[in-house]
């Protein structure tokens, strides 16, 4: 008699893994843990630490990914979420694609952080082809979380300092879910001394959620946002209400690394308040 390996919730997250800097699935773990879900990795690429320092160990992982994904399929694992965070080739854009048709259920909800670029600009490593295989993804998303630049890239819409109208917002959320997700967040939008979110869900009223901006950006602070939101989504949290609490948390957790002096590239110090999330 097969074992039944689905009797608690799990959710699938596909990123790579740093081994300092706290980041990517080195994040997510302990917070979807801590929030009582199963975390299943499916490294992209493994990391000594991660490329904000000035060395680092690399290994890409794609070659050995479908050999890893086969193997949960002859368990027969069924997952309430699959997450992706950063993507480093067209290959690996289509594996995650793949992995979502064949893993997702009707209870599954997909979170998809588009890690493209910031400040108006592509990460280094992405191409067009990329951005084109990005942008079909969306198609598969339950939730997008990207940040304004990110949200530009994939409408086609061009990028400027801003500040930015709230009917802009709205019309870049809105191109979005159009090309899949019902559910949009687009983050880190900064306004004067605030940092604003746009939440959007169709058939609802679009909202900005506003928190007083503080210390310095930091390592990995996305993947902690994003790490709340699939949790909360396979709790069944509102939508609003998750974007909230994971904002909340993120300022919290800038907030204490400033206290202790903590190094920018080291990330944001979240084990001192992960009690928080239970």
């Amino acid at each position: 008699m097969q074992a039944d390996h689905n009797r608690q919730k799990k959710i699938a997250v596909i990123n790579d893994y740093s081994g300092f800097g706290r980041c990517s699935v080195a994040v997510s773990m302990p917070i979807i843990s801590t929030m009582k879900i199963q975390c299943c990795p499916v490294p992209t690429s493994i990391f000594s630490n991660h490329t904000g320092f000035p060395s680092f160990f690399f290994d890409d992982y794609t070659d050995r990914m479908q050999a890893y994904i086969d193997n949960w399929k002859k368990l027969g694992l069924e997952f309430e979420g699959i997450t992706s965070g950063f993507l480093g080739s067209e290959r690996q854009i289509a594996i995650v694609q793949q992995f979502i048709r064949e893993f997702r259920t009707d209870r599954t909800t997909v979170v998809i952080d588009p890690v493209m670029g910031d400040y108006g600009a592509l990460y280094p490593t992405y191409t067009d082809g990329m951005c084109q295989a990005m942008k079909a993804l969306l198609c598969d998303a339950d939730i997008l979380t990207p940040n304004l630049t990110e949200a530009c890239i994939l409408t086609d819409t061009p990028y400027h300092d801003g500040p930015w109208k709230i009917a802009e917002l709205k019309t870049l959320a809105h191109k979005l879910s159009r090309q899949g997700p019902e559910k949009v967040v687009i983050t880190g939008i900064r306004q004067k001394d605030f940092v604003a979110n746009l939440v959007y869900q169709k058939g609802s009223r679009t909202r900005i959620l506003r928190t007083h901006r503080v210390g310095t950006e930091r390592s990995g602070t996305g993947d902690v946002f994003s790490s709340i939101i699939v949790a909360d989504a396979v709790n069944g949290v509102p939508f609003d209400a998750s974007v909230k609490k994971a904002s909340n948390f993120v300022k919290k957790c800038i907030i204490r690394s400033e206290e202790l002096g903590i190094p920018k590239t080291d990330g944001v110090c979240f084990e001192e308040l992960l009690h928080t999330l239970r």
